[in-house]
């Protein structure tokens, strides 16, 4: 994980400890450009930072490749919790976010899913028997999970050979409401999708393993320096936002 210098990260721990004191501090807004597939994370993250402060949360879900180019054009985000670390390095190899400020806050794991729990089975032959007429992935070109859905095809060998069954998604948000809703058999989603409902109980499923997929990093930045934002950004590394990141389906980084 990567967290800057030593000055951001000091100044981040001081900020937390002056949250969970309850140190008085002006109220303000942060504004989160949020990756679709970490939607009901960050609904959960933000009530707890809320409730520990006096600061608001306010999150615009989307691809991150959209989030991205509207960055770039000078959307008035706060800060960028993408769904790769491509974005977050490139917003920090061209100067647009606060220095030092780039860190890893989830591992995401992509899964083949169906509501239908007869239709995948445990080793994902179903891809390779072609029993379907729709498969649903986000587009490669803005969504990182899109992109790692075209490398597990890729590795497979059924790139080309499915192409013309692929239903793509804006994002991977609405891509899981293309399977969910029957508009495609089944798709390549995102695990935290599934955590914890009744589309992940009763369907099917099957998680490739990684080695079919490059590794999904993501990563957030701060753009505009706020204590607000700091103190955000220091949160969402403590102890209790690390538990609730990985009780939504995430792995998380060591802390270093």
């Amino acid at each position: 994980m990567q967290l800057g210098g030593p000055s951001f990260r000091i100044g981040s721990i001081l900020l937390l400890l002056a949250i969970l004191s309850g140190s008085p501090a002006k109220a303000d807004e942060v504004r989160v450009a949020v990756a679709s597939n970490f939607r009901p994370a960050m609904t959960a993250l933000a009530e707890q930072f809320e409730q520990i402060s006096r600061h608001e949360i306010i999150a615009i879900h989307g691809s991150t490749g959209k989030h991205y180019a509207q960055i770039v054009n000078g959307a008035p985000f706060d800060a960028f919790f993408a769904a790769d670390a491509e974005r977050p390095l490139r917003l920090e190899t061209e100067r647009r976010i606060v220095p030092a400020s780039r860190l890893t806050y989830a591992i995401g794991k992509l899964v083949l899913w169906s509501p239908d729990p007869d239709r995948i089975d445990s080793d994902g032959r179903v891809l390779r028997d072609g029993e379907f007429t729709h498969l649903a992935i986000a587009n490669p070109e803005l969504a990182p999970y899109g992109e790692a859905a075209r490398q597990v095809l890729q590795h497979l060998g059924l790139w080309e050979r499915l192409a013309e069954r692929l239903v793509r998604g804006e994002n991977i948000g609405q891509t899981f409401q293309f399977v969910a809703s029957g508009n495609a058999e089944l798709g390549f989603v995102a695990r935290a999708q599934l955590i914890g409902t009744d589309h992940g109980r009763l369907g099917s499923s099957w998680e490739p393993p990684q080695s079919l997929y490059d590794l999904i990093e993501q990563q957030a930045v701060l753009l505009r320096d706020s204590a607000a934002g700091r103190e955000f950004m220091a949160f969402i590394q403590s102890k209790e936002a690390r538990a609730l990141i990985r009780s939504s389906g995430y792995d998380v980084p060591d802390v270093q």
